[in-house]
């Protein structure tokens, strides 16, 4: 849950006419013939960018959307936010203000952004406007019923980068440099303290399929975590699992498009 360094546009831009709010990002445009939405949420620490491969990859049959979170890049400026609730629901009412209802939509979260995008479901589901997903793709993420605090967001700067450097999808050694390391760390320590804080409600659920997606090798979260996203949907659930780390989704790109696309295509017949 950390910065990635994904190949994306430089500091988050979006192509000129394609973006669509603060909050969302459409790197490659509108297809013509867009048969679904597909909303991503990044990692804690990490940008709209992070998905610009995949949204390359996959925009000529989806209508694409990244998720920004305040406090990074292009929304420097603006303080990252204080809670999960407080993403989901700015989230949300740009949704409810920009998708199509006519289209199916998806969601896919990494890490945090598995938590931000199921509340954005159920925020959604609360406001009774536009449409809420119909499936959600939960990436590298414990099901919300376990999220616990791990003091990582406690942690001083060097056992921050630590924690980094763990967890993979980022070179540390960018963050030798003080001035790069004093921009970056506030933002991953805010993200961190959103998502560990954060506590589902009692029995919280969405009411589309649920499919999990996890690296074997995830220092964050196991199997058996992941599969108790089944306790969180009406709908049914799965669970893939695929060679790598919390950023298995980088080395694993193919599989995962592919697995995307398996679960998003039958809504468009």
């Amino acid at each position: 849950m950390t910065a990635s360094t994904a190949p994306g546009p430089p500091g988050g831009r979006v192509l000129a006419g394609h973006d669509p709010g603060p909050w969302l990002r459409r790197y490659h445009g509108r297809p013509v013939r867009a048969g679904a939405t597909l909303v991503c949420f990044p990692h804690a620490g990490g940008s709209a960018g992070f998905f610009f491969p995949y949204s390359e990859a996959l925009s000529a049959r989806y209508d694409v959307l990244a998720v920004q979170y305040p406090g990074r890049q292009d929304r420097h400026r603006e303080p990252c936010a204080r809670s999960v609730a407080e993403l989901a629901g700015a989230v949300a009412a740009e949704l409810a203000a920009t998708v199509d209802p006519d289209r199916p939509l998806a969601f896919f979260g990494h890490s945090m952004g598995a938590v931000v995008g199921f509340e954005t479901a159920r925020a959604l589901a609360r406001l009774g406007v536009g449409r809420g997903p119909d499936v959600f793709l939960a990436s590298g993420r414990r099901a919300p019923a376990l999220s616990r605090d791990d003091g990582v967001h406690r942690l001083g700067d060097r056992e921050l980068v630590a924690e980094i450097e763990k967890l993979g999808g980022t070179d540390v050694r960018m963050l030798e440099d003080p001035e790069l390391r004093r921009l970056v760390l506030p933002t991953v320590r805010a993200d961190f303290a959103a998502v560990e804080t954060y506590r589902p409600a009692a029995g919280a659920l969405v009411d589309c399929p649920v499919v999990a997606l996890i690296g074997d090798d995830d220092p964050r979260v196991n199997a058996e975590q992941a599969a108790a996203w089944r306790d969180h949907t009406t709908g049914d659930f799965s669970l893939r699992i695929f060679p790598g780390g919390h950023f298995y989704l980088v080395e694993r790109r193919r599989e995962v498009l592919a697995t995307i696309a398996a679960h998003v295509d039958p809504l468009m017949a």
